[in-house]
């Protein structure tokens, strides 16, 4: 017999574990069906009779309505189900439970960088900031510099010199919320731990004016960081020299960091999931859901984002907000969504994307379900905008795009210096300065892309783990890439594209 999960007792489809035969037998819940047609891995078998126009239900929720009769065995998928209206229950703080915190004395410890202001690194970078794209050549032809083997040598604590190019900083109002989000993007990198020094580097004449970004920030200059123009040292070359030459003063600086013991509870944990399939909310994200769930009972924090793909399952996380006002404060955001996309002739069930429709998934309510699994089960204690610096510890939400380079660039901005990414179909990901850990939903992609991924999840429908005990895994395993231990996207020298400040608003 063919492997099927059904999830939920209420559910009238189950999930295929290996391809189906036409007319081949399964059973569910001990009940024999007939596959009608081919089926493949990973998709919908409808386990009941449902009507035209009637609910379907995965994970005991509803992802769509039958858009003809389905029989029995028939698959469901973007061909019979489609999204329409529907009534959520959202419940504010329904679900909320007491969170049993690990005593301080009994918390789990990494060896991170521990900076003058107290934050924590897990990484030690020194960094080249653009407030415009104009200055974009010089900061990567900077960090070149000192990107040939062994040009650190002599500076074994230094991870390395990046810079983080971006396409925006002119071309848009120097006020406003485009202007404020990169802004805060700004200010949470300057600022960021996984930074022992900084650099910030314009061309002289852009909207981002850099002092304008310090007074805004409350910034001020100092030994670890500093800022200039092109236009002020006279051009290309210099400003290249220039910045070349206050990265070598930099690096002894950043170099006398020693890693040191640190509490788990300086960990800030962004969760994120690309290229995603049925498995994902199955296998992947239930399990980074529990290991973020360990996270915060030692005193850390997860920031969960992405906001067009809670859309449909927003009601789940407003029964979880510990106040009131945070619940409304999330369904803001998906107000603000439902504005924005209809202003720019987009809907927010436009998704998923070709790639989780091959991989099993068929609606956003049906992905956004599985999505946010891996925020675990603990309350919701916080609500940010884009960048915002989270200032609290526990489960937050940071309103975000989908987009994975858009949502983890603004997550670290907001402290994250960790990232844990799921995916089903195999996404190719790091981001620099913040390590990227990588969880696959299945087996067969794990095998596939070994190299890059870190984990398989697909261990849980391969009897190898529950849920709770790959949890485990993954916190041993943040843990030990939190302290230097080097994730597969790092070894393979991801990072270095990936900054991508979210642009909003006109581009004049």
């Amino acid at each position: 017999m063919a492997k099927l999960i059904h999830l939920h007792e209420l559910d009238n489809v189950a999930i295929t574990l290996e391809a189906l035969e036409p007319q081949q037998e399964v059973l569910v819940g001990g009940v024999s069906i007939v596959a009608a047609t081919a089926i493949d891995a990973m998709h919908k078998v409808a386990t009941a009779a449902i009507p035209k126009g009637e609910r379907i239900l995965k994970y005991g929720q509803f992802i769509g309505y039958a858009a003809e009769d389905i029989q029995p065995g028939e698959h469901v998928h973007t061909h019979n189900c489609v999204v329409g209206d529907f009534e959520k229950d959202y419940g504010f703080c329904r679900n909320v439970t007491p969170t049993a915190f690990v005593s301080e004395e009994n918390r789990a410890t990494f060896n991170g960088f521990r900076r003058v202001n107290g934050k924590v690194g897990t990484r030690n970078y020194i960094g080249i900031l653009t407030t415009v794209n104009c200055s974009a050549t010089v900061a990567k032809q900077i960090a070149a510099t000192f990107s040939y083997p062994g040009a650190l040598a002599d500076f074994p604590n230094v991870d390395g010199v990046v810079a983080l190019t971006h396409e925006s900083g002119c071309g848009m109002r120097s006020e406003g919320e485009g202007y404020d989000v990169l802004r805060r993007t700004f200010e949470g990198y300057v600022t960021h731990p996984n930074f022992g020094g900084v650099l910030l580097v314009g061309l002289g004449c852009e909207t981002m004016q850099v002092q304008k970004v310090l007074d805004d920030s409350g910034l001020s200059e100092s030994e670890s960081f500093s800022t200039y123009t092109i236009q002020k040292v006279g051009g290309t070359r210099l400003a290249i020299e220039e910045g070349v030459e206050r990265v070598r003063k930099l690096l002894p600086i950043v170099n006398s960091y020693n890693r040191e013991p640190c509490s788990a509870a300086e960990l800030v944990l962004a969760v994120q999931c690309g290229g995603s399939d049925a498995m994902s909310g199955v296998t992947a994200n239930p399990a980074l859901g529990a290991a973020a769930d360990i996270l915060v009972r030692h005193g850390g924090t997860v920031i969960y984002s992405e906001t067009p793909e809670i859309f449909g399952a927003e009601h789940l996380l407003t029964r979880r907000a510990e106040t009131p006002e945070l619940a409304e404060g999330l369904l803001e955001r998906i107000r603000w969504w439902e504005d924005y996309t209809q202003k720019h002739g987009f809907e927010l069930n436009n998704n998923p994307s070709p790639g989780n429709k091959a991989g099993g998934l068929t609606t956003i309510l049906e992905k956004s379900l599985g999505a946010q699994a891996k925020a675990g089960t603990t309350n919701m204690r916080g609500v940010y905008l884009y960048a915002e610096k989270v200032d609290t510890n526990g489960l937050v939400f940071m309103d975000s795009p989908g987009f994975d380079p858009v949502s983890v660039t603004g997550q670290v901005a907001s402290g994250a210096n960790v990232v844990c990414f799921t995916t089903g179909r195999g996404s190719a990901f790091g981001f620099k300065p913040v390590p990227s850990v990588k969880l696959a939903s299945n087996t067969a992609i794990y095998k596939h892309m070994e190299e890059d991924i870190d984990i398989n999840c697909g261990a849980i429908t391969d009897g190898e783990h529950t849920v709770h005990s790959l949890g485990e895994e993954i916190f041993k395993t943040i843990l030990a890439i939190a302290s230097g231990e080097p994730s597969k996207s790092e070894s393979l020298g991801y990072g270095d594209a990936e900054f991508n400040p979210w642009k909003i608003g006109a581009v004049v």
